[in-house]
């Protein structure tokens, strides 16, 4: 091995140590720039935009979808359920308490025309007996049908009624019908006359306002017992020219 003091690498590839002073702290080796890290340089996030609230402004809330389903389905159901009310209130009042019937015919003229609409309170009789002068729908039976008729009440159970010349006489006085047309009933010209006979129990005599054109009480229809009447009709409510209560 050789004792020269030149300065050298040794045979390991370590770099001799230097001679420090006295008293120095040696420095750091310092590495060559090529081998220095540079750490990468980190953006700063941009600041979120500010949001500003303007107090006097209309805030509109979005429904969520489920909330807007459940909003309509909500709605539907309460309004089917006014509908089926509405039906049934109809077909009840129909069946039980009024009902719309349309004049056929030329029997109660000039009191109703033909076509005429009327309204019938189907109540009426449950509350109390027929009276005279009641205008009445009732049912006649023809054989396995029926028909309803439209007749004014002119004789009450328990009661004599006859007609002669055109008058009618209850209980041996004359009757007073004001609404007879007298250009349609004359002398002569009223239908049948017939003699006294007695209303039965729980029965009406009844005949139309055009005594020579309606079939009634005094033929084949005969006294009308009260469970053929339908109720009373009280009220014309078309054509609009013929409203009137009756």
């Amino acid at each position: 091995m050789s004792s020269d003091d030149s300065t050298g690498t040794n045979d390991d590839g370590v770099e001799p140590s230097r001679d420090v002073p006295p008293g120095e702290v040696p420095l750091a080796e310092v590495p060559p720039t090529d081998q220095l890290v540079i750490p990468p340089v980190v953006e700063a996030a941009a600041p979120a935009p500010a949001v500003v609230v303007d107090d006097d402004a209309p805030v509109t809330v979005a429904m969520a979808p489920v909330a807007q389903k459940s909003a309509v389905g909500k709605s539907i159901r309460e309004w089917g359920l006014v509908v089926i009310i509405a039906i049934a209130a109809a077909v009840l009042m129909k069946l039980f308490v009024v009902q719309q019937f349309y004049v056929s015919g030329e029997s109660m003229d000039y009191t109703l025309h033909n076509f005429d609409r009327v309204l019938v309170n189907k109540l009426s009789y449950d509350l109390h007996d027929p009276n005279r002068g009641d205008v009445v729908v009732l049912e006649e039976e023809q054989g396995i049908s029926q028909r309803d008729l439209i007749k004014r009440v002119i004789g009450l159970p328990g009661e004599t009624i006859e007609m002669r010349d055109c008058v009618v006489y209850i209980n041996g006085k004359v009757l007073v019908e004001p609404y007879l047309d007298p250009n349609v009933v004359t002398a002569g010209n009223c239908g049948p006359n017939f003699s006294q006979l007695t209303v039965l129990k729980d029965h009406v005599f009844v005949m139309g306002d055009n005594r020579p054109g309606s079939g009634d009480s005094r033929g084949t229809l005969g006294q009308v017992d009260y469970d053929q009447i339908v109720g009373r009709a009280f009220v014309v409510i078309w054509p609009k020219s013929h409203w009137k209560w009756l």
